[in-house]
Parts: structure tokens; C-alpha cells; sequence
């Protein structure tokens, strides 16, 4: 809606005055800070399309290889092969659930080979169950909060340059004493392109930053999960332990 009432703007100027919007002479025409605010607002996002490049490959690497890695750390742990299970999952370093994962079964192979007291193993997997899967989700999570950042400040900042356009268009109308659109279309432009270029780096920001939530939380669910069936596959092996001595 905002886009279109530019565009509505900018064609009445075209068609008012006769003036053709070359956007090389409107750059040429936009004062000094109104071209600095359009660096910054490209800056925010450049910065914005790295982070989506590198949370979407990271988010796509960590689906594939869990995939992956489910079924394969499954087999070992039924045949109860906890090592076996430990070296599948340090060959998927970018799978989530295998970080995690990994973590459970370190501590509870180093419990079950150390004379701790009995349950103590269960509890000291479920810490570090606990501790993996808050490093993880800070992981997934690195940049993502940026874009929220850049979302919310992109528009006040190419609204900014909208409001020095404008001062400029009314000194443009003290300067010529001339009520035209002639004499205002060049603030005019100005205020109009910030705006522009602030809304075109806020939306996508705003879009990705809710779709990478979204992600984040189901991988939360997943590690979640994961966590409490490998707690329940301890206390079983525990259980079948004590009930062989």
C-alpha cells in the first residue's frame, strides 16, 4: 500500500511537470545525508542477506544430516553399542540432534565406567542433555535476532531520510518562491527513495526473522524429544543392569 502510493506520487510528478525519474540524476539531485542514510539502509541489508544465506544452508544442513543420522544412532543403541552410537554421531558435527545426542551418551559411558552412585548417571546425562541443548539453540539462533533488529529500525531509518527530503523540498519552495512541483519534486524524490529503500530491507528481514523462529522451534521440539528418549533408553539399560547383578 505504501509502495503504491510512492509509485502514485512519483507518476504525478512525471506527468505534472514533465520530468522522466532517472534514478542516476536522483542521485546526483539527493543531498549528502539523505545518500548516507541510503548506505546504511544498504549495509543493514547486505548484512540481512548474509545472515540469511548462512542460516538457511545451516538449517537445511542440520535437517539433512539428522535424518540421516536418526536411524543409524537408533540401530546402534539397540544393539547396545553406546561407542559405536558416539562415533555415528560425531560423523554428523552439523546434525543438531547429534550434538545433543552426543553429549547424553559421553556422560553416561563415563558414569557407567566410574563407580558413581547408582542413578547418579541418569541425572548427570539429563545435565548434560540440558547443557547441549542450550549451546545448540544459542547455534541455530546466532544472527537470527539481527534481523529482527534490522526489521524494526530499517523503515524509522529511511523515514529519517523521508523527513530531510521533505525540509528540503520546503527550502527548495523559500529558495525559488515558487509553489510548483517543479520546486519541490526534487525533496520530493528524495523522501520518497528512503522510504522506499527502508521498506525494502525491512520486509524480508521481518519475513525470514518469523520463518527462522519457526525453524529454531521445531528444532527445539526435535532436541527436546530426542532428549527424552534417550534419558528412557538410560534408566531401561540401568534397570537391566542392576536387574543382571
Amino acid at each position: 500500500m505504501v509502495l503504491q502510493i510512492q509509485i502514485w506520487a512519483l507518476w504525478l510528478l512525471q506527468e505534472s511537470e514533465g520530468l522522466s525519474f532517472d534514478p542516476r540524476t536522483v542521485w546526483g539531485n539527493m543531498g549528502y545525508f539523505a545518500k548516507g542514510i541510503v548506505a546504511i539502509l544498504f549495509i543493514m541489508s547486505a548484512w540481512s542477506i548474509g545472515v540469511m544465506i548462512d542460516r538457511v544452508l545451516a538449517y537445511n544442513a542440520a535437517r539433512k544430516q539428522s535424518r540421516a543420522f536418526a536411524p543409524a544412532v537408533a540401530g546402534a543403541l539397540r544393539e547396545g553399542k553406546l561407542d559405536e552410537a558416539i562415533k555415528i554421531a560425531d560423523r554428523f558435527n552439523k546434525s543438531h540432534l547429534a550434538k545433543v545426542v552426543v553429549a547424553g551418551l559421553q556422560e553416561f559411558k563415563a558414569h557407567q565406567m566410574s563407580a558413581e552412585i547408582p542413578g547418579e548417571d541418569i541425572e548427570a546425562s539429563r545435565r548434560a542433555l540440558e547443557r547441549a541443548e542450550a549451546i545448540v539453540h544459542a547455534e541455530l539462533k546466532r544472527g537470527v535476532s539481527s534481523l529482527a533488529t534490522i526489521g524494526s529500525t530499517a523503515p524509522f531509518v529511511g523515514l529519517l531520510g523521508t523527513v530531510t527530503g521533505i525540509m528540503n523540498a520546503f527550502k527548495s519552495i523559500s529558495t525559488s518562491k515558487s509553489t510548483g512541483l517543479g520546486a519541490v519534486a526534487g525533496g520530493i524524490s528524495e523522501a520518497l527513495i528512503t522510504t522506499a529503500v527502508g521498506l525494502f530491507v525491512a520486509i524480508p528481514a521481518v519475513w525470514m526473522f518469523n520463518y527462522f523462529t519457526n525453524r529454531i522451534e521445531a528444532f527445539d521440539v526435535e532436541m527436546g524429544n530426542s532428549s527424552s528418549e534417550l534419558i528412557d533408553y538410560f534408566l531401561k539399560r540401568t534397570q537391566a543392569r542392576v536387574a543382571a547383578k
